[in-house]
């Protein structure tokens, strides 16, 4: 199989080149325009035979090439997938794939008419190892009926690498349309719900004051007909932390808990992939970084036979919907100026 890529303008392009070539596809080439170029001279330097073309329209009317890759500037994402689509290719974006509703009425619309796959790689379950831990213990039934998670999405900012459209929410789509996707998708998967609703959410900026539009919290409450989750998102991961952010997941079950703290143990063990049980049977660290990550082989075994092994395409558009939805509905918080430690008066 044969994949190439459209939008170089996140780092997260290189874990799915890489997950790809890994799962045995060919990459023919990327389109060297990028709105980052430090995103291009890392792909130079961890694909050095990747050949690079100007216009993605030579990939899109290449036959032999099946799949389009997708990581450019959110707000771009779903014309470039509508395009490969209506072209007979199956579509791998980064998330936040769909940024506003009449993209996601467009790409449903495609994806009837032409029966091509539009995947979104949630790429906080899907290259975690510790996330396939979790469901294995939860279909062992080592918590018992999975009634609530919470998952954690702090951020550094690391403003200074930062493109202009990464701080302006018309190309993000907003905090909880960008970030919050993965909390919500793994709200859906782990708690067995097929869909849910936004009970409430808000959105907030507290940080400095020359980006006032520029959403650094973010916060959902949702419920399906079983199930209740809570996400907070944020951009204020301090720099003394080893790791870009403590993100963190904790499945509530009638049995136990279990909790991941996906990139680091602060101030415990070291790596990452942690995974802590609760139940009846006691307590239990588990060491999840060897677990094989398996999202890149299934979407192509899908890709083949047509399948949907790796999750429903219906999935995909209600994580999507829910985050618009969280998005649209949000209060927003109240923005105080800057914080200012005072000096110590004598």
């Amino acid at each position: 199989m044969r994949f190439a890529v459209i939008g170089i303008d996140h780092r997260h392009i290189y874990h799915m080149i890489n997950g790809l070539i890994e799962a045995g596809a060919e990459c023919a080439g990327f389109v060297s325009q990028t709105s980052d170029g430090k995103i291009l001279e890392g792909i130079a330097e961890r694909f050095p035979d990747l050949k690079s073309v100007p216009d993605g329209r030579v990939f899109i009317d290449d036959p032999s090439i099946e799949i389009i890759v997708t990581a450019a500037v959110p707000s771009e994402r779903a014309a470039i997938a509508i395009a490969a689509m209506k072209a007979g290719k199956d579509v791998m974006a980064d998330k936040p794939g769909i940024t506003d509703y009449a993209q996601l009425a467009e790409i449903e619309k495609v994806v009837a008419e032409t029966g091509r796959i539009f995947s979104i790689c949630f790429s906080e379950r899907f290259v975690v190892p510790a996330t396939g831990v979790a469901q294995k213990l939860i279909d062992e039934g080592s918590i018992g009926r999975v009634i609530q998670t919470i998952g954690l999405g702090p951020h550094r900012l690391n403003r200074l690498i930062r493109p202009d459209w990464f701080f302006d929410p018309a190309f993000y789509g907003g905090i909880l349309v960008d970030i919050a996707s993965h909390q919500i998708d793994q709200f859906l998967i782990y708690t067995g719900s097929d869909t849910a609703e936004i009970i409430s959410s808000a959105i907030g900026h507290f940080g400095a004051d020359d980006i006032p539009a520029f959403q650094d919290f973010g916060e959902v409450l949702l419920r399906s007909d079983h199930a209740t989750g809570y996400v907070r998102v944020d951009w204020f991961t301090a720099d003394g932390l080893s790791t870009w952010g403590d993100g963190r997941l904790i499945i509530l079950g009638t049995e136990g808990t279990i909790e991941l703290r996906k990139y680091v143990d602060i101030a415990g063990r070291d790596g990452a992939d942690h995974v802590f049980l609760v139940n009846g049977k006691g307590t239990k660290h588990i060491d999840a970084s060897q677990e094989p990550i398996t999202y890149f082989r299934t979407f192509l075994t899908d890709v083949r036979e047509r399948s949907e092994t790796t999750m429903k395409q219906s999935h995909v558009f209600t994580v999507s919907r829910l985050a618009l939805d969280a998005q649209k509905r949000a209060t927003i918080l109240a923005h105080r100026p800057a914080f200012r430690p005072q000096e110590n008066k004598q």
